[in-house]
């Protein structure tokens, strides 16, 4: 059976909410949320302790913490997220996760990308908000 991803305004419930209180919720877990040929968004449930062992996806990714506290580490730094932080990560760097407490992190990966990721310069058209 394929996974179900989400459709166009298909509301996608980030944290797993129950639709009708019951005695015993389900408890969250890891799924692929939406998948199109350009963009991914993965709920990552992690819990108390988990280490991801250090691995590498091809398109530019942003981590996104959405309850929760868990350290992001490249072989050049490492940063912690705490609730409501993100960070991005740019194609094929290495990286691994460590979740302190239970956690929950949106992950976004974005496929087939042109280009590798760079910063826009101040001159580049479009670069003001307006």
């Amino acid at each position: 059976m394929a996974l179900k991803h989400a459709s166009p305004l298909e509301v996608i419930d980030l944290f797993h909410r129950q639709p009708q209180p019951s005695l015993e919720p389900e408890p969250p877990v890891s799924i692929s949320l939406l998948r199109t040929t350009e963009l991914q968004l993965i709920r990552l449930v992690l819990p108390a302790g988990h280490r991801m062992p250090s691995h590498h996806v091809p398109g530019v990714l942003t981590l996104q913490c959405l309850a929760g506290r868990v350290d992001v580490e490249t072989p050049e730094r490492q940063c912690t997220l705490a609730e409501g932080q993100l960070v991005m990560l740019q194609g094929e760097e290495p990286h691994s996760l460590h979740a302190h407490v239970p956690a929950v992190v949106l992950l976004t990966l974005v496929h087939n990308p042109p280009g590798a990721w760079r910063p826009r310069d101040a001159g580049d058209e479009g670069a003001s908000c307006g």
